[in-house]
């Protein structure tokens, strides 16, 4: 499938310093390669200065809100945006067999996001000036993929991939509640709670495309004969629904009893949703396995923090870690490795390390969790929580970063798959 302009070699290809100057470079080509550059760089340098600033005592940079806005700030607006426009940028393309953003496009969106980080990491400084900047770049961003992919969501064939537009409103309308809480003074950390919430979400609708071709490729390398694998509307809508509604709640009424009750029907909904993958010994292939554990990391994640939230005790630090460090880390992660790849005109990546990498996110979930749990302990196990994290990230970004550099191998010029 063609989705871009018809190919035309780089002339740049062999000069790095011109990546940013000439358009025809290959990291222009397709918009899923800056992006999910500058995911895995900033995954790397976030959570390295956050568990310095955790284990080491490094003062975080002084931004509205202070440390902790800081870290999830940079973790959802940073680190996740980017993840989200580099896949909604490829994958709505791809889904409604339309054209792809053009090279300037592109080097637009990110210029916006660098926009946003220069912006809201300056905003200690700066003050109002420097956090406004970060509003309108962060707007700008989210508008502009909703402008750029909304036509093609508006064809036929996009119509089943709707949700992707109605979460990228959602999106929008969060961080527009997040920088007027933050620009009058209020402390805005509930609207990052609830673009957390939005994030499971999307990843729902993400996981429920990519899960068809990965599990059934799966069950096809397998040979068994086995029912192919189709993930059904009702137990994905059940589960959106939950998150959707203990989302609001908590909004509304943090730390509420119903908020407790919802969290744990989204974790019982997550269990009814994973029945749909168990398909006999296709399911324990690499990255079918791999995307399953989002999902447990997922419905962990809500029971804990439903199980604080009715009895008491740490456990809602610790699920949300679960969702963020394990749901949000690993879901990434594997995407990269498989869209990344694909889409850059590479086979599917059979190495160790593939593998490796996403048992040190799963490792660091469960150290940033249980430091919830051992205080006593928790300094160390939030290190070492940050070191499986930036190994995992790096080893991604150093197998990566010259597939997405670089010229496509086969010849071919965007971003087909």
């Amino acid at each position: 499938m063609n989705t871009t302009a018809a190919p035309h070699p780089p002339t740049s290809a062999a000069h790095p310093a011109a990546a940013w100057h000439q358009l025809a470079h290959p990291l222009w080509m397709c918009a899923m390669r800056p992006f999910f550059l500058l995911t895995m760089g900033s995954a790397v340098l976030l959570i390295a200065l956050w568990s310095a600033v955790l284990a080491l005592g490094l003062p975080p940079p002084p931004v509205a809100g202070g440390a902790l806005v800081w870290h999830a700030h940079e973790l959802l607006l940073g680190f996740g945006l980017a993840a989200v426009a580099g896949f909604v940028l490829t994958a709505v393309p791809e889904f409604t067999d339309t054209a792809s953003a053009s090279p300037r496009t592109a080097r637009q969106l990110v210029l916006l996001w660098l926009l946003g980080r220069a912006g809201f990491w300056l905003s200690g400084v700066a003050g109002s000036a420097a956090l406004a900047l970060a509003a309108l770049a962060h707007l700008g961003l989210l508008g502009g993929l909703l402008a750029l992919l909304w036509p093609a969501l508006r064809t036929v064939a996009g119509q089943r991939h709707r949700a992707f537009g109605w979460a990228l409103a959602g999106l929008f309308v969060l961080v527009a509640g997040f920088y007027a809480d933050a620009l009058r003074g209020a402390y805005p950390l509930r609207w990052l709670l609830a673009l957390l919430g939005l994030v499971m979400v999307l990843i729902i609708v993400a996981m429920s495309r990519i899960s068809m071709r990965i599990v059934n490729r799966a069950i096809d390398d397998a040979g068994e004969g086995r029912e192919p694998y189709l993930a059904r509307p009702p137990r994905r809508n059940l589960a959106i629904l939950c998150i959707a509604l203990f989302t609001l709640a908590e909004f509304l009424q943090p730390g509420g009893r119903t908020s407790g009750w919802l969290a744990c029907a989204a974790a019982a909904a997550l269990c009814n949703l994973m029945g749909d993958w168990h398909v006999g010994r296709p399911l324990l292939r690499r990255l079918p396995l791999m995307l399953y554990a989002v999902y447990v990391c997922m419905a962990l994640g809500y029971a804990l923090i439903g199980t604080a939230l009715l009895a008491g005790g740490p456990g809602a630090s610790a699920g949300r870690h679960l969702l963020t460090v394990g749901a949000i880390g690993l879901s990434v992660y594997t995407v990269i490795c498989i869209a990344g790849r694909a889409h850059c005109g590479h086979p599917s990546d059979e190495q160790p390390w593939v593998a490796r990498g996403a048992v040190l996110i799963l490792a660091g979930a469960a150290l940033r969790a249980s430091a919830a749990f051992v205080p006593d302990a928790a300094t160390a196990l939030l290190g070492l929580a940050g070191l499986c994290w930036v190994a995992a990230f790096g080893q991604l970004c150093w197998r990566m970063a010259p597939v997405l550099w670089r010229v496509r191998p086969d010849g071919l010029w965007g971003c087909q798959g």
